[in-house]
């Protein structure tokens, strides 16, 4: 067993430490899960890591936000369940909000071929959408997030288009869009894959984002403007809370 695994096993006992401190000040606030990792990667079916925090979670009665790509969390939809009617909520979100736990799939896009070169290990975009209508039927306030959208090669208008009528046709709560960003090495390794599979790309990556790990507002404003207008069109939620914005 490695080290790094063994470090998350002890996840549980640790937030459970945490969380027993926070509660006894009365100090609840939403638990992000997925926020910079795959919370049910494939391992997880076996070490069920994530459900003993989810236990944790519930013990202490905390609201959870849960970010995917992964069908596995359709297993844990029991304590979900249980933590979504039982929450304490902030009192700041007590009027915005009436959930416990929130649910968000995330694509990068609805392509099966693109999602194959860029999401390899993640549930299909098909697969990952009947979850998210499961988890409808099942009464979760859920949404999707759009994130990243890669410049393009998934953000045309037609592609943003059908993204939003997707939305609307399974009735989510909301959605999140987002343009790519690329950190560190990660930006290199994104160039490598650009020019294996879309190499007539690369010269507009260069454009929008040169020495950067953002894409420039030339191209960030009118990606922005076109996801409202399609989501006002559509009558789709932005944000949890819904974005109102001047265009």
């Amino acid at each position: 067993m490695t080290q790094g695994l063994a470090e998350k096993i002890n996840a549980p006992e640790l937030l459970e430490k945490a969380l027993k401190r926070r509660a006894k000040k009365n100090e609840y606030g939403f638990i992000a899960l997925g926020s910079s990792t795959e919370p049910w990667m494939y391992i997880e079916k076996k070490y069920e890591i994530t459900r003993k925090c989810l236990e944790v979670i519930l013990k202490f009665r905390f609201p959870v936000h849960c970010s995917t790509k992964s069908t596995l969390i359709s297993r844990d939809f029991d304590l979900l369940k249980s933590i979504d009617q039982h929450a304490i909520l902030p009192e700041d979100l007590r009027s915005k909000i009436n959930h416990g736990a929130l649910i968000t799939f995330s694509f990068s896009t609805l392509d099966p071929k693109v999602a194959e070169i860029f999401e390899p290990n993640a549930p299909k975009p098909k697969e990952r959408l009947e979850t998210l209508q499961r988890a409808k039927d099942e009464g979760f306030f859920a949404g999707i997030a759009y994130m990243p959208i890669l410049p393009f090669i998934s953000d045309s208008y037609q592609q943003l288009e059908e993204m939003v009528k997707v939305a609307k046709e399974l009735h989510v709560d909301y959605v999140f869009f987002s343009p790519l960003t690329l950190y560190g090495i990660g930006k290199e390794i994104y160039f490598r894959i650009l020019m294996n599979y879309f190499p007539d790309t690369v010269e507009k990556y260069r454009k929008i984002f040169g020495d950067k790990w953002y894409p420039k507002k030339t191209y960030t404003n009118p990606f922005f403007k076109k996801v409202y207008v399609l989501c006002r069109k559509y009558g789709v939620k932005i944000g949890i809370t819904d974005i109102k914005l001047r265009i």
